[in-house]
């Protein structure tokens, strides 16, 4: 059985499991090796720019027996001493232990140079709850053969004694860290989480980032710290306030609750537009099984009907001798 997934959805129940850790990598990669790698984001000219090779690295997974991972993504950089270099990444947001990890992680790799000849290094974050499981390396030997991969590891739970400074600090990849750890540790405990999202809410407006920043980090919080909806109600309240007080509407509530409504709006909509459709069914039924094939003007009014219109015309079809006797000013709308 499966372990829950952060924010207390099972990994069977969630289909699209890599969005928010991947849309925080694609769009502050140097961020991200900033706070996890740093010794390999320093040997990187950002100046001369990224590239993210998905159509590469899609051809050498595709092959390659899948386990449930959440983000894997292949970067082309530039090293300050010019010369250019691939860096794989993978973000393995596994609840849970995986035997074969560190053999992917190998696969990947020797699948990469045997393709493309240059230079690779690949890098793992592990965001389970398992302390001791902790891949780096990879060895296969027979007699005097020997191959080996080794590989940087960053262990998400090892910042746990640090979630005060990953709550203060400025690189938004320490405040994704302290939410994802938050929502372990609140996975059954639902007022705590409450209060854990608030008090990260209140640090994006502190952090002098700018509106995009704002919203993406709380993309991300908001899909790990999912509240029953009785307390996200009352956060929305409290964020409402915020807003208010600081002037800043970057996640306004008014706008998601505005959001939430226009989708049950939509809903209802959808229902409406439904029974209506059934309704003008029926009656172009048993108008045709009156008086034959319809004229156009009587599709157009079917179409354009009210359900109450609709109603009307089926008790009217019963005793109506003709087809125009059956709607009101039938002479005017024939001539259209």
């Amino acid at each position: 059985m499966k372990a829950d997934a952060p924010g207390g959805k099972t990994s069977s129940a969630q289909d699209d499991y890599d969005s928010p850790w991947k849309t925080l990598l694609e769009r502050y990669f140097p961020a991200f090796l900033e706070w996890f790698f740093p010794a390999v984001a320093a040997d990187i000219d950002w100046k001369r720019g990224h590239e993210f090779l998905d159509k590469e690295l899609q051809k050498i997974t595709r092959r390659a027996k899948e386990k449930r991972r959440y983000a894997d993504k292949l970067a082309k950089v530039w090293r300050c001493d010019g010369q250019e270099t691939w860096v794989l990444v993978h973000v393995e947001i596994q609840a849970g232990y995986e035997a074969d990890f560190a053999e992917r992680m190998f696969v990947y790799y020797y699948r990469l140079f045997d393709r493309y000849r240059l230079p690779l290094a690949s890098l793992a974050v592990l965001a389970d709850e398992q302390p001791q499981w902790r891949p780096n390396r990879y060895t296969r030997h027979l007699w005097e053969c020997e191959v080996a991969l080794r590989f940087p590891v960053v262990k998400l739970l090892d910042y746990e004694p640090r979630l005060a400074e990953l709550e203060t600090a400025t690189n938004p990849f320490a405040l994704a860290t302290a939410a994802h750890l938050l929502a372990q540790a609140t996975r059954h405990d639902a007022r705590q989480r409450f209060i854990s999202k608030l008090a990260l809410t209140r640090r994006l407006y502190q952090r002098g980032w700018d509106r995009q920043e704002i919203i993406d980090l709380y993309d991300f919080m908001d899909w790990l710290l999912a509240l029953p909806e009785t307390l996200e109600q009352a956060y929305l309240d409290e964020i409402h306030e915020l807003e208010e007080t600081t002037n800043m509407r970057y996640i306004s509530s008014a706008e998601r609750i505005g959001m939430k409504r226009g989708q049950e709006v939509g809903l209802q909509q959808g229902l409406q537009q439904g029974l209506q459709q059934g309704s003008a069914l029926v009656v172009r039924r048993l108008l045709r099984r009156r008086f034959g094939e319809l004229p156009d003007w009587v599709e157009s009014r079917l179409r354009e009907a009210t359900t109450t219109q609709l109603e009307q015309w089926a008790d009217q079809v019963l005793e109506a001798s003709t087809l125009e006797s059956v709607f009101p000013d039938a002479g005017k709308t024939e001539t259209v």
